[in-house]
């Protein structure tokens, strides 16, 4: 049996993490084995480059530095933690993946869709998620919700026209990637963007062979 790879993304302050919480609720209630890990980090070597990426310290570091580091903590999770999770059956939730590399440096730093793609090509071994949940919220509405939150990391702290780069990065991507990308409404109330989220996890499980991933009672 084979396991499934539901990757989240979206900008920062659209309310990714409140629905990944409820939807690993959801799949475990329905007997699914769920794994839940995130971007950068995920592993002891991705949290010690995340630490590198995001401190506000390095105001130094060049686009392709990061672009590289972001995929060296990806290479890292996916060989030590997805792949083993998708060879047990296990549905896998990931919160960020090689979108978040395209999105942020491939057009938010300017290097290119191709470029950063190659690199994470190689670095996730050509791994795809099954499904892409993305989280669309307005820049302006993500810069106020990120400022609300304060302690803004290297990334967040950037102004306005780099985030509006993302966010047209993200339809870009929505567009290239239709068969695979959801695009959600986050500005709706947290309980329509869950049931939402539910129908599209229950229409997905039900087609192939995912309605056979391992569940939690399996040995």
């Amino acid at each position: 049996m084979r396991g499934l790879l539901i990757t989240i993304e979206g900008m920062d302050g659209s309310g990714k993490t409140t629905q990944i919480g409820l939807m690993k609720a959801f799949l475990e209630g329905n007997n699914y084995k769920v794994l839940m890990t995130r971007e950068p980090g995920g592993t002891v070597i991705g949290e010690k480059i995340r630490e590198l990426i995001l401190d506000k310290e390095h105001q130094e570091m060049s686009f392709i530095a990061e672009a590289l580091l972001y995929s060296a903590s990806r290479a890292q999770l996916v060989s030590q933690v997805i792949k083993p999770a998708l060879s047990r059956g296990e549905i896998v939730i990931c919160d960020r993946f090689v979108d978040s590399s395209l999105v942020y440096q491939g057009k938010g730093r300017g290097l290119g869709y191709d470029e950063v793609k190659k690199i994470n090509d190689f670095a996730t071994q050509g791994l795809e998620p099954d499904l892409t949940l993305l989280f669309n919220i307005d820049p302006e509405e993500s810069l106020k919700r990120i400022s609300v939150r304060g302690k803004e990391d290297r990334l967040e702290q950037e102004k306005l026209p780099f985030h509006q780069q993302v966010h047209s990065a993200y339809k870009d991507l929505a567009a290239m990637f239709s068969d695979r990308i959801i695009v959600i409404n986050a500005g709706q109330p947290i309980e329509t963007i869950q049931k939402e989220i539910e129908d599209i996890l229950m229409s997905l499980l039900e087609e192939g062979d995912y309605n056979e991933v391992s569940n939690c009672n399996c040995p």
